[in-house]
């Protein structure tokens, strides 16, 4: 069971955060980027599940996003019990999180065009 408290309150918000923003981002490299592996893997999913309901698990945001934070609650789990878990969860969702959040800062900063 985790306590919240006054002082675990900004890491739990910083772990939420980082949950969401690394979910969202690997949602959106696996269901709709141009990245080849991601384009490869769609395709290749689309020709092994020809005609079937489960075509659709890694084309639709809305159906791929929930198996992408169930990965990302388990191995969150999985960091609770093993040092080198927690220190991989932070680096992989984090990478994702950040690299979700750089790009949108990046078109806003007002350089030129």
């Amino acid at each position: 069971m985790i306590d919240v408290t006054w002082e675990s309150l900004p890491l739990i918000l910083l772990t939420a955060a980082v949950a969401a923003l690394g979910v969202a981002r690997l949602t959106r490299a696996l269901a709709y980027d141009e990245f080849p592996p991601a384009v490869w893997w769609r395709e290749t999913w689309t020709r092994w599940t020809d005609g079937t309901g489960w075509q659709l698990l890694f084309t639709c945001f809305w159906c791929l996003s929930f198996w992408v934070a169930a990965a990302c609650v388990g191995t969150w789990v999985a960091a609770q019990f093993f040092e080198w878990a927690a220190w991989a969860w932070w680096i992989f969702w984090g990478a994702l999180a950040l690299g979700y959040v750089a790009p949108m800062i990046i078109v806003r900063d007002g350089g030129e065009d």
